[in-house]
């Protein structure tokens, strides 16, 4: 009588957790494919994804720039919490010779960025963070320096993690989430994006973009007005 009551009480309470986990997974599920949902609407031309992590990706114009927004988990840390990463892209063409990538903090092993395959890299000067590392194509012209130099208070958010500018485009990539560091160490859960992101969030990222890009315009009209 008393082990078929155990057996019982043992079979209610895996079903009970089962379902737990099972109402978890889809929260989860939700929460992922919905993380660009207050910003869809700021969006022309609005096309959606998932990719393959679970994770929305949302491309279309935003105050006519074409943007594309990915939000990419990396749980490679090592003695780091998981980082949910969010990508900012403007893939439009523009009048730079060369990929660069400024890179805050560069382990070696960021899966949201080609940064480690840019062969030539450059000493940083007095003014940009200490702790980031720069890396182009070929040595940067007297131009390609000036640029950044003019542009590198976008790195006083310590959350910007890479600046990217090349011939095809612009990115930003920003730390959106971390994992809760209680529930990683005992668990190993790495919850994030559970809150979609909101538009004041990616307003600041996008201002930089805009900045950016209106300098390299500038500049080229500049250069062909003396030609």
């Amino acid at each position: 009588m008393q082990a078929g009551l155990l057996v019982l009480l043992l079979g209610g309470g895996l079903v009970i957790l089962a379902l737990r986990l099972r109402s978890e997974a889809a929260r989860r599920s939700s929460a992922r494919a919905g993380y660009f949902d207050r910003i869809a609407p700021m969006m022309r031309d609005l096309r959606r994804a998932v990719s393959p992590t679970g994770f929305a990706r949302v491309s279309g114009r935003i105050e006519g720039i074409e943007t594309d927004l990915q939000a990419v988990p990396d749980t490679l840390t090592y003695r780091k919490l998981p980082a949910l990463w969010l990508l900012v892209t403007q893939p439009a063409a523009l009048p730079v010779s060369q990929r660069v990538h400024l890179m805050a903090r560069p382990r070696g092993i960021e899966p949201f960025s080609a940064f480690d395959t840019l062969p030539h890299q450059t000493l940083l000067p007095e003014g940009f963070p200490h702790d980031a590392t720069l890396r182009s194509e070929r040595p940067l012209s007297p131009g390609d320096a000036a640029l950044l130099a003019r542009h590198r208070a976008v790195f006083a958010d310590a959350r910007v993690k890479e600046l990217v500018i090349s011939p095809k485009g612009l990115r930003i990539t920003w730390l959106a989430d971390e994992a809760e560091r209680g529930r990683y160490l005992l668990f190993r859960e790495a919850e994030m994006g559970r809150t979609p992101l909101a538009p004041q969030t990616l307003a600041p990222l996008l201002a930089a973009l805009a900045g950016l890009r209106a300098d390299i315009l500038d500049e080229a009209a500049a250069e062909r007005k003396c030609a």
